[in-house]
């Protein structure tokens, strides 16, 4: 099934830049459709194009050799190039380099998996010669199109279960589907992780994927997960800057500007997909009956958030050592917009950080209430709260956040 991903049209509109088209993202969140697709319309056009996979030997074997052979191997086809896991290349930054300063009428796509391959392989300055893009599992709006114009109610349970891998998306059974997210945990471990790793301390490092999947949307501390999981702190942060590195989780930094009761060196962690997270918990009970459905409530925000960021904006939360919390505070040229997520809701209830966080912060744009049932507006200090579903959480959002 091929659902238009929202990057699709701005990827293709790059092909007449010759700027390096970058694409990163974790596994299996569909960087290899896109980059086929890509060449398929540009075929379409006429357009001339070759397409490499460097994680085929045969493939790869092309790309060994000194950086001129290399370059000589990539200039070759003319045209458009796709280059999938590029961070095989030796010395990619080098080479890409040396391509776009050629002047040859070539333009390059490359994907890759492993921010930490794709940074050290980057690390000479490409300012200018580069578009980055990063690919994330389906948004909530994208995995609705599989319904066509008819969404039943059960889509949002269903993607709080099985999550936006695209590769789910043409596997009905049940069971099938538990077992292609295992197998993608299972690659994630033994391909991306081991490798990075000490033998001995995989076992180590999967408790911590537990422990974070089971404390999604708290705050962590790496003292107390190092006393559970027995590694030292400073092995703590590592392996998270490793899923950080490798796209399989997201670190939310607290807000903290003014206010001496402010905690200013906390952080929450989010896993890049529900599904994934259920995989690890081992957990694909229905999203009604969870007890840590307010954890996939705020998960589904945020990562839908994560769709809408652009380089002036960025996603906090917020709490004060009186333990009054602001979900997401969503900052856009550094003005803050508030959210709050419930997996339920009665009424227009304004939570209670809200104002406190306001009477700090006069110049917050506005603020927002999400869960499953409640919608309508109200005002807190002067300011719009607005209430909505998590159905039309993103439309709302984006509106808000363009009128800043």
């Amino acid at each position: 099934m091929d659902i238009p991903r929202g990057v699709y049209r701005r990827l293709l509109a790059e092909n007449s830049d010759r700027a390096v088209s970058i694409i990163a993202g974790a596994r299996q969140v569909g960087k290899t459709f896109l980059l086929k697709k890509l060449m398929a319309a540009l075929r379409a056009k006429g357009r001339k194009t070759a397409y490499y996979n460097l994680e085929m030997p045969s493939d790869l074997r092309q790309f060994n050799g000194p950086d001129e052979a290399v370059l000589a191997r990539l200039l070759s086809p003319g045209g458009t190039v796709f280059i999938d896991e590029f961070h095989y290349i030796k010395n990619a930054s080098r080479v890409f380099k040396m391509a776009y300063d050629s002047g040859a009428p070539v333009k390059i796509y490359a994907s890759g998996s492993s921010s930490l391959e794709i940074h050290k392989h980057l690390k000479e300055s490409l300012a200018g010669r580069r578009w980055l893009t990063r690919l994330m599992p389906l948004s909530y709006a994208e995995f609705r199109l599989k319904f066509g114009a008819k969404v039943p109610p059960s889509a949002f349970e269903e993607y709080c279960l099985y999550g936006g891998l695209p590769g789910l998306l043409k596997i009905a059974s049940r069971q099938r589907r538990t077992d292609y997210l295992n197998e993608i945990l299972e690659t994630y471990i033994q391909k991306d992780i081991k490798s990075l790793l000490k033998e001995e301390n995989i076992r180590a490092f999967n408790s911590l994927l537990y422990l974070l999947a089971e404390n999604q949307g708290s705050l962590i501390s790496e003292n107390g997960l190092s006393r559970e999981v027995g590694l030292t702190a400073a092995t703590i942060n590592r392996y998270v800057s490793i899923l950080e590195k490798t796209y399989v989780c997201h670190s939310v930094f607290s807000y903290a500007k003014k206010l001496g009761n402010e905690l200013k060196k906390s952080k929450k962690v989010y896993f890049y997909d529900l599904g994934v997270r259920n995989a690890i918990l081992k957990d694909f009970s229905p999203y009604k009956g969870r007890e840590d459905k307010g954890a996939i409530s705020e998960t589904f925000v945020f990562l839908q958030l994560l769709t809408l960021l652009k380089p002036n904006m960025e996603v906090r939360f917020w709490r004060n050592k009186q333990g009054d919390e602001i979900d997401f505070v969503v900052l856009k040229d550094r003005k803050p917009y508030l959210v709050e997520v419930k997996s339920s809701l009665a009424g227009p209830e304004i939570p209670r950080a809200f104002p406190i966080f306001i009477k700090n912060y006069p110049e917050t744009a506005g603020c927002m209430v999400v869960s499953r049932n409640f919608t309508g507006t109200a005002e807190v200090l002067g300011k719009k709260a607005l209430f909505c579903t998590f159905e039309h959480f993103l439309a709302r959002i984006n509106a808000e956040l363009e009128r800043i």
